[in-house]
């Protein structure tokens, strides 16, 4: 199971102080930055999402990574025109389409690939071909994965935010849920990707999940990184990953 950090949030703090796009020699703290000590620490990569607000991540952030890092650029995005043709330039290692929403605080679901065939399938065409891995992030639905499959995505990312937010026997029903989901997915021969929500806590039951190659964390290892640096943040979560 690999990890990729989510780092959208070191440029939401940057983003508190400085508006729009940005000099990334002078604006705090530094995206880069922040994703090279990520590497350092173990990440097999680094995972950004350019809304179509810019509210943290911006363009330029996305070309310097893409230039920089050394592990893999994860990209997620909105199936729009604008977001597509920058993804296009940039060519990512992956990109990982996800539903977005301007009132949300963060992404609070799966994407509705099943409702979004016509719409989703010239744009995850275009990525393949110019080759680009596709993703869909999407709830643990037998019916979501089917459609996803039939769209030519080569992996999915399991939305584990219903997980995150339950407790006790509802927490339970998720995770088998999800373990349901892993085991199709993977069946048909797609990736297994899994993320939100995700903390040092409740990485104790996920890892235990079937077929999971790679989770991606953002929020809980950025706030951690703020009392034990970031590098000891990624370690951590990386330990916590590979316990029995």
């Amino acid at each position: 199971m690999k990890l990729g950090v989510n780092i959208d949030h070191v440029a939401t703090l940057r983003q508190a102080r400085y508006v729009g796009e940005i000099d990334a020699h002078n604006a705090e703290p530094d995206v880069l930055a922040a994703a090279e000590i990520c590497e350092r620490a173990g990440a097999s990569g680094i995972t950004v999402h350019l809304r179509a607000d810019r509210r943290h991540i911006q363009d330029a952030d996305v070309f310097r990574l893409r230039e920089r890092i050394t592990t893999k650029l994860n990209l997620e995005m909105g199936n729009t025109k604008e977001i597509l043709e920058i993804a296009l330039r940039v060519k990512p290692d992956d990109v990982c389409l996800v539903p977005e929403n301007r009132r949300e605080v963060t992404t609070e679901g799966g994407l509705d690939v099943v409702g979004q065939l016509d719409a989703l399938r010239p744009n995850v065409s275009r990525l393949r071909e110019a080759g680009v891995r596709v993703s869909m992030f999407i709830e643990p639905s037998r019916e979501q994965i089917t459609a996803s499959h039939a769209l030519g995505a080569e992996m999915l990312e399991l939305h584990t935010g219903a997980f995150a937010n339950a407790q006790d026997s509802d927490q339970l029903a998720e995770l088998a849920r999800l373990r349901d989901a892993a085991i199709f997915a993977h069946s048909l021969g797609l990736q297994v990707n899994a993320g939100h929500g995700i903390n040092y806590s409740n990485i104790a039951l996920i890892r235990g999940l079937p077929h999971i190659e790679e989770l991606n964390i953002g929020h809980s290892i950025v706030a951690r990184a703020l009392f034990t640096g970031f590098e000891h943040a990624v370690r951590d979560m990386l330990a916590a990953m590979l316990q029995p």
